[in-house]
Order: C-alpha cells, then structure tokens, then sequence
C-alpha cells in the first residue's frame, strides 16, 4: 500500500510534511479532512481520537507528530535529500531548531489565530498581544543564528527548514517580520522560492479567505 496523508493543505504542519515529501518525490496519496470528504474524516477520528492532523499511513502503520513523521520517512522510504544528519551532533542541532519553529514560532501564531476564532474582541487582543510579545522574542534571536547560513543550520536543507517554512509563512502573515531582521527577512523569502514550500504554499492557497486573522495579499 501506498503512502497516505490525511490532513489538510492550509494547515501549517500539514505543509510541514508534504514539503518533506516533495523534496524527496515520494509517491504518497493526500486524503484532505474537510466537509467534502466525509471518508477521510471519519477514517482520519478511527484512527487519531486526539483530532491532530496531519497522520501518515504506511500500510498499517501510522504515524502522528510532525517531526517523527519526517524521520521516519527518511528511514523507511529515504530519498536523495538527507533531512536529518548522520552525524549525531549535526541530528541534535538539526531537532533542536526543528522544535524552536514548531514551539516558539507557530505555536505563538496558534495563539493568535486561537484568539480570533473565539469571537470575543477581548480574547482576539489578549491573543494577539501574547503573539507578537513572544514572537520578536523569536525573531531577534534567530536572526543572530543566520548569519552566513543558507538554510537554518548551514547549507543543507534539512527538517530544521520543512519546519520553518510553513511557521515563518503564516507568522510574517500574523506579526511582519520587520526590517529590524534582515537576515530572517531573507531566510524566509528563501524558503518560499523552494520548489517543495512553493507547492505546498500553492496547495493552500484556495483556503486563504479563511485565515482568522485576515491574510494579506502577498506570497
């Protein structure tokens, strides 16, 4: 059986793993979560209870958790681009940057979007206020980590990166990354001339009406 992906396409760590598929061309089958697949849905509900997605499906093995999803599909179905070092010490510099854009990019970006989906204005301020204090926080010290790299740990492109696409995407939609961040400003740009963050971008982007927060109109 083919690979299989039940997420969906505007979802930031939905993008996270497809773009790590598309980087390698990995034959998968996606199976979108929305009212038109009512299939996926319920299959999606059997199989996670927890209501996270994406889940990837290896037969009959599935997986949940972004970050695992991608190291196993370098062990089981590897491909020409190497996500993760060999190197134990590069490995660790690579999951550490990895959990940064998940933790203290997008899930500061949750909060914001988490807020505004309440319908209250006063959760909606609360929220965003929260976002933005916590996010140049991540701004201003992963700008000092750029300097002279490619990618976010050097010059392979790698699961630090399929994390940060996606995060510095819908962030820089949430809270502008400022001039103040002119290494970051680039690193970002670099991403979404990536082919594999490009395609993924491009999946979502039918769904950017409903971003909560109002997407702009740019990238």
């Amino acid at each position: 059986m083919a690979l299989a992906v039940y997420g969906h396409p505007f979802s930031s760590y939905t993008q996270k793993v497809l773009i790590a598929l598309y980087e390698n061309g990995t034959p998968f089958e996606f199976r979108n979560i929305g009212p038109d697949t009512p299939e996926h849905t319920s299959e999606w509900l059997r199989r996670w209870p927890l209501r996270k997605f994406p889940l990837l499906l290896d037969g009959e093995r599935q997986l949940v958790e972004t970050s695992i999803m991608i190291e196993y599909l370098q062990l089981a179905h590897p491909g020409p681009v190497r996500l993760l070092p060999a190197d134990p010490m590069a490995a660790l510099d690579v999951r550490f940057l990895d959990r940064f854009f998940d933790l203290h990019v997008m899930n500061m970006v949750q909060r914001a979007v988490d807020g505004a989906l309440t319908g209250n204005p006063t959760k909606r301020q609360e929220g965003m206020a929260t976002a933005v204090e916590k996010l140049e926080l991540a701004y201003a010290w992963i700008e000092g980590q750029l300097a002279g790299r490619t990618w976010a740990t050097g010059e392979d492109f790698t699961l630090a990166d399929c994390a940060a696409a996606p995060s510095l995407f819908y962030a820089d939609w949430t809270h502008r990354i400022s001039d103040a961040y002119p290494q970051l400003r680039a690193y970002r740009a670099r991403l979404l001339a990536r082919p594999s963050v490009a395609r993924a971008v491009d999946g979502g982007r039918p769904f950017r009406p409903l971003f909560p927060l109002g997407a702009p109109d740019r990238d």
